[in-house]
């Protein structure tokens, strides 16, 4: 492993290290993630990279108290973990995931929590659950594609829980995309999927969470971004133009 030094990235230092997953500054997901930043750290939300001596960016982990988490949570006193990213494979037997963790565990003891909690899936767009069980992380809830998984020591404390998102989306009538500003590329994806219902002449309703409260009672698991169609979720996840060009093949019955 080579040397590595951990980074706290801050509304004040941002455009200096910027937000790993988009690093160009006039790229409207970095304007939209860094406004959302900047409203998010005075909640508490960190997110720190991991960087080699010569100041090549590795990884990176995003976390915030699960009371402000951008996910479909309950969790009393507990960090949670909204995202973590080795970016190359070569780098990802290494423990630099561990490395991050660890930066986030050592901050909840900090602030006194009861420990720290993840979502996880073998799905796309969130770590799997293979990384946490190494670092002592236990299942404590399912539903869906989604594990919450979770280390403890304040044992007082309740476990963690998944709330049910099922249940908001059968208000969602018509095509309806929800999303949030907590990934960068969700704008990228906002507007592609914009472009291709006009395209097919369908309605595609946008709504932008703007709060964990709302956030958290998302339509989907993922809770920052959700694709229905009349009650029914389509995607939970980051959509091409083309896979959604597919999708409306296929809803509307289309070769």
């Amino acid at each position: 492993m080579h040397t590595t030094t951990i980074i706290e990235v801050t509304p004040e230092n941002v455009r200096e290290e910027t937000l790993f997953c988009v690093k160009d500054l006039t790229n409207p997901g970095f304007k939209s993630k860094e406004k959302w930043f900047g409203k998010r750290y005075r909640e508490g939300l960190r997110m720190k990279i991991l960087k080699e001596s010569g100041g090549k960016s590795i990884g990176f982990i995003e976390y915030v108290p699960a009371s402000k988490a951008w996910r479909p949570v309950q969790a009393e006193n507990y960090m949670f973990i909204h995202c973590m990213y080795v970016y190359a494979k070569k780098d990802r037997e290494k423990g630099y995931g561990s490395l991050l963790i660890k930066a986030c565990e050592k901050e909840a003891k900090q602030r006194q929590m009861a420990g720290v909690c993840v979502m996880a899936s073998k799905g796309a767009w969130i770590a799997s659950d293979l990384i946490f069980i190494k670092n002592g992380f236990d299942e404590v809830d399912q539903k869906g594609r989604f594990q919450l998984l979770a280390k403890t020591w304040d044992t007082a404390v309740p476990a963690p829980k998944l709330l049910d998102w099922t249940t908001q989306q059968k208000q969602y009538t018509g095509w309806h995309l929800v999303y949030a500003d907590q990934c960068p590329w969700h704008e990228k994806s906002v507007e592609a999927l914009l472009h291709v219902a006009h395209d097919y002449e369908i309605d595609l309703k946008i709504t932008k969470l703007n709060s964990p409260e709302v956030a958290k009672n998302a339509p989907s698991g993922y809770g920052v971004f959700s694709l229905l169609h009349d009650g029914k979720l389509i995607e939970d996840h980051y959509l091409s133009a083309t896979r959604f060009k597919n999708i409306l093949k296929k809803e509307l019955g289309q070769n």
